[in-house]
């Protein structure tokens, strides 16, 4: 057990603090602002203030952890490795920065916040996060701090008997798009042949006739290939579906379609199923719950993990609304435009309500990479893919964290599209399971 001092506890600190002891590290903690306790107890003990008392670990506190509210801060507390120092060295303190209040601003995402520009559906856009601007958003920054300060204390005091995390390679797949052409209804096949013939698009038309008459598969009906390599890696996948009435953003099958129905209850022996709110429920409470009833229906149980469709988030708003909506765990943590780590973590962790002031029970698995960013926005060929991806798998291993992949049911349809995408997912499963 560690005993922390502190001169004020607040709901920011002990949800730091957590997250940092009992949630990466694995040890427990207690917190006391009496500082005659904090003298006498033999044992672990960390300072978290302006002074150094004796000879204990001291981290200078700076004052994020101890303010409400939202307020436009200066990135003054925070610095790390061969990057650029944010916060001059301070006397006697362990960090040359401090760590708790920088991991507390990430975590939180207290920059979403703030008054930013949103792209063309409505998300923070990734290239203002300071993460991005600063060159750290392919690092799980908190966790590597974290690492150094159980240095640190094992330094010291010796063997925590820590509980050791274990790395994860846990791979995820959305469907967006059951079947390319099957399974549609009579409206959507004969617009699609009548839009296949004004565009001009006779390769579409011909692909989209033969599946029909079932001449050759439906490009997007990979499953049977997702199964084959669950069983081949012995996999842990999590499936999420689309369940959201027909829109401009949400063009599945509908969730009455049998076969929909009984593709939902096939995967589900291979793995767990989340529901994938739809792009018109997440400003939707009564579309939200309708959604996830109707995956719930289908399987005959409560559903618990989500992710939302386009990552379409706003902070607090869409984590609010999944916490009235009995979600308890969500894999929407990550960027549509770049790879890395958007809460610069690479282990779960709770959702902190900053307009509420408290941590709540929604539990947050930050992905590292996605199909449709490495393709449509970094605009890679299959052959560059593993060089990025690389990188990530070796930083989530330093930290024995949960390496999260993005993929979709499409992405392994080999046509031309995505022709030589399954050898770029093949190989970073080697690479991840290695």
């Amino acid at each position: 057990m560690v005993l922390i001092y502190t001169h004020k506890i607040t709901s920011r600190s002990k949800y730091t603090f957590k997250l940092y002891f009992k949630e990466i590290i694995g040890i427990d903690f207690e917190l006391t602002t009496d500082l005659d306790i904090f003298k006498k107890f033999v044992g672990i003990k960390i300072n978290y203030s302006k002074y150094k008392v004796e000879d204990e670990i001291f981290f200078y506190a700076t004052d994020l952890l101890f303010e409400t509210g939202i307020i436009v801060q200066e990135p003054d507390f925070l610095f790390w490795n061969n990057t650029k120092v944010f916060y001059p060295t301070l006397k006697n303190s362990a960090f040359p920065f401090d760590p708790f209040a920088a991991g507390f601003f990430l975590a939180s995402r207290y920059e979403e916040y703030l008054p930013h520009i949103k792209d063309e559906h409505g998300r923070f856009d990734a290239s203002q996060s300071l993460a991005y601007v600063h060159g750290f958003l392919e690092r799980p920054v908190i966790n590597e701090w974290a690492k150094e300060i159980k240095k640190l204390l094992t330094d010291k005091y010796g063997d925590l008997k820590a509980k050791e995390r274990k790395y994860k390679f846990i791979p995820t797949i959305d469907i967006d798009n059951a079947w390319a052409y099957k399974h549609k209804g009579f409206i959507r096949v004969g617009s699609g042949i009548l839009a296949d013939f004004v565009n001009f698009n006779f390769k579409r038309f011909t692909e989209r006739i033969k599946v029909l008459f079932r001449l050759i598969p439906d490009p997007y009906d990979t499953y049977q290939y997702q199964i084959n390599l669950i069983e081949k890696y012995d996999l842990n996948c999590i499936f999420f579906f689309l369940l959201g009435n027909y829109a401009l953003y949400d063009k599945n099958v509908p969730h009455q379609n049998k076969y929909m129905q009984s593709l939902i209850k096939l995967v589900e022996d291979y793995g767990e199923v989340g529901i994938h709110p739809s792009y018109a429920s997440n400003e939707d409470e009564k579309k939200l719950k309708n959604e996830i009833a109707r995956l719930g229906f289908i399987l005959h149980q409560e559903i618990h993990y989500s992710r939302q469709h386009f990552l379409k988030m706003n902070l607090p708003e869409t984590y609010q609304r999944l916490l009235e909506s009995d979600i308890t765990d969500d894999y929407t943590m990550g960027y549509a435009q770049f790879i890395g780590f958007r809460a610069s973590l690479a282990t779960p962790y709770f959702f902190y309500d900053l307009d509420l002031e408290i941590e709540t029970h929604l539990k947050l698995h930050p992905f590292a990479v996605m199909d449709g960013t490495l393709k449509d926005y970094l605009k890679l060929e299959p052959a560059e893919c593993i060089a990025l991806i690389k990188p990530l798998i070796e930083n989530v291993k330093n930290v024995n964290g949960e390496f999260i992949t993005v993929w979709h049911n499409e992405s392994f349809a080999e046509n031309e599209r995505w022709k030589g995408w399954r050898k770029v997912y093949e190989d970073l499963i080697k690479l991840s399971l290695n």
